[in-house]
């Protein structure tokens, strides 16, 4: 089923991101993870590729797995960046062959070993690009894009990030889904700009449930996200007592959904990490508010 059908339903939806495993030998007690996070059944679950393409293999492997064995629909992660016309012709062929309809076009974290590399000459530089190459390969295809509530690193300001981000859409996005976030607010002023700006498509909330204190200072780093002062008490309380830290970050991030929920936004993407118990949690907390 498409992401797109599945989000503009009307009826409030949760949904879970896992990630593909770095090795061969970790495959397994990764799938069992995914297939943890399967059982609850969510509205979808999206699977992520790894940097450089260097998990890419497994990023199909897992989300097929899922489709075929729990009948949850899945979206595969594809980066493109530093990658040939031909690699990712490959792999959209890869996604098409395995019957995966819905994919997340992303640009991808720059290789370190690239930072300095003369860009120019790269087939791809854009996610743009990359959404191009996917509804030329199939029409049908549903693609869904990032976008960044507060604004992408690398843009010089705001309004130049909407800009970009409105020629993603007119390449083909069906729907957008946002960077992780601590402060609501943040998220309904950037809807009110992306609005303004004339981009209408869904957007559905990226929520990371922040379950120890060292993945504080990630999130900060891959996202730029403000820390609000509620959260930073949170981290400091609660920080040095692992089992505690985990009940008060599912917490949040409960809160955070909920806020959502009871204003507008009916789907909520959940960065679960491979963590099922994080995820059953969090779904249980909202068992009565999703139906479930």
């Amino acid at each position: 089923m498409k992401i797109i059908d599945i989000i503009t339903q009307n009826k409030l939806t949760l949904s879970f991101e896992v990630f593909p495993p770095k090795t061969e030998t970790a495959f397994e007690s990764v799938k069992e993870a995914t297939e943890k996070i399967a059982e609850l059944k969510p509205s979808f679950i999206s699977v992520t590729y790894g940097a450089g393409g260097g998990t890419s293999k497994y990023t199909l492997d897992v989300a097929k797995n899922i489709k075929d064995r729990f009948g949850v629909p899945t979206l595969a992660h594809l980066t493109c960046v530093a990658s040939t016309k031909e690699t990712v012709a490959e792999k959209i062929r890869e996604i098409l062959g395995a019957g995966i309809e819905n994919v997340m076009a992303l640009r991808g974290d720059i290789p370190e070993q690239l930072m300095n590399a003369d860009r120019s000459k790269w087939d791809y530089r854009y996610a743009v690009e990359l959404v191009c190459e996917l509804k030329s390969a199939d029409k049908n295809l549903c693609v869904g894009g990032a976008c960044y509530p507060e604004i992408h690193p690398e843009s010089e300001n705001q309004k130049e990030d909407i800009k970009r981000l409105r020629e993603k859409v007119e390449a083909g996005c069906d729907f957008l889904t946002t960077q992780m976030f601590f402060d609501n607010n943040l998220l309904y002023n950037f809807l009110y700009k992306i609005r303004e700006a004339g981009i209408t498509v869904p957007v559905i909330p990226g929520i990371m449930p922040i379950t120890n204190a060292n993945q504080v200072d990630r999130a900060i780093k891959l996202s730029g996200s403000f820390m609000p002062q509620r959260f930073k008490s949170l981290v400091d309380k609660f920080g040095t007592d692992p089992t505690a830290m985990k009940q008060a970050g599912i917490a949040y991030a409960t809160d955070q959904i909920i806020d959502l929920y009871a204003n507008g936004i009916t789907n909520v993407h959940v960065y679960s990490m491979n963590k099922p118990d994080v995820a059953a949690k969090i779904q249980a907390n909202l068992s009565d508010i999703l139906g479930k």
